[in-house]
């Protein structure tokens, strides 16, 4: 198959993924733009070649990486733009662009988040704000954590994007000796199934922070993959195989990992924590919170049975205790 490849590409974020994608890229010999909102990181990435906020031990080659905080210019300028801002702010990071701006570009979005002004995912939400046709949208999910990516362990993508050529050209941008790519033609599954397994992930985080062990925690993820299933057939219903990593690995690795932000909130929460000194504790953003209320409300209309989601959501937003949460779920596992 011939290879589509793209001469310019701009990351846009700050945080940890954006710069874990940042050396995938640049280490493969791509140049890249890597747009953040913070001059002083950029001053500090520019003089030390290193992050100073995120995944300290990458040093980044600067004769690959041109560091802008114009955004208008970074996304101008390139034929491929990735974003990787939280969804919560993805809104407002983009509200200064038109659909001038993206017109004829590609854009792939390493957000694991659902923008909360307009309920959507971000697929959706950049094809109704800018007009970008799906086939110029693709995704790039894990199950993958960007700390592991700075140690040069072996990852696994998948690059979801419904034009295989544009997939393709990603998927090769990415590949490396300790990154491996798969492809995907379930834009919409993907992206719907990396939001909702921070939910779940904070739902793990809440179990765990009371006490529960490995084997309630087995139940409960077991049943997380078939409320992702049942959602995700219902609001796309195409064929897939949720078994595969894209969907049951990314999962996996949020909800058991000490790397994910998720778990880390939802442990703070079972732990007796409010949410409100958990988010001033957290030191990034846990998509997850922001995707629950969302889902909550969007499930409104599908009317999906997804009790793990309703549990997070009453004792985020509506102040039910934990414990009590839980104990109410544990009769709905199986």
């Amino acid at each position: 198959m011939h290879k589509q490849s793209y001469e310019k590409v701009a990351i846009i974020g700050g945080g940890s993924w954006a710069t874990a994608l940042s050396k995938i890229i640049s280490s493969n010999g791509q140049s890249l733009t890597w747009w953040m909102r913070d001059t002083k990181a950029v001053e500090h990435i520019r003089k030390f070649r290193h992050h100073p906020n995120y995944l300290q031990s990458v040093e980044f080659d600067l004769s690959k990486i041109t560091l802008s905080t114009d955004l208008t210019t970074a996304v101008s300028e390139s034929d491929l733009i990735i974003l990787v801002v939280p969804a919560a702010y993805m809104d407002a990071t983009l509200k200064g662009l038109s659909t001038a701006h993206f017109k004829g570009k590609i854009v792939f979005s390493a957000v694991k988040g659902i923008v909360p002004e307009f309920n959507a995912i971000p697929a959706r939400y950049l094809h109704k704000s800018f007009n970008i046709p799906y086939e110029n949208i693709g995704i790039i999910c894990g199950p993958c954590h960007a700390e592991e990516v700075a140690m040069e362990r072996l990852s696994y993508l998948t690059i979801a994007c419904l034009d295989e050529l544009k997939s393709n050209a990603v998927a090769f941008l990415l590949s490396n000796r300790y990154i491996r790519t798969t492809q995907s033609d379930d834009l919409f599954g993907t992206e719907l199934s990396t939001i909702l397994k921070n939910i779940y992930a904070l739902a793990a985080g809440i179990c765990s922070g009371l006490g529960y062990g490995d084997n309630f925690l087995s139940v409960l993820i077991s049943n997380a993959i078939q409320e992702i299933e049942r959602f995700i057939d219902v609001v796309s219903p195409v064929h897939r195989d949720t078994k595969t990593s894209a969907y049951l690995g990314d999962l996996l690795v949020t909800a058991y990992s000490n790397f994910s932000r998720n778990r880390t909130f939802g442990f703070m929460i079972g732990k007796g924590y409010s949410v409100a000194n958990a988010q001033l504790e957290m030191k990034m953003v846990a998509e997850g919170y922001y995707a629950t209320k969302s889902l909550v409300e969007i499930n409104q209309k599908f009317k999906v049975e997804m009790p793990i989601l309703e549990m997070v959501n009453s004792v985020i937003y509506q102040g039910i205790r934990p414990q009590e949460a839980v104990n109410n779920l544990s009769e709905k596992l199986t």
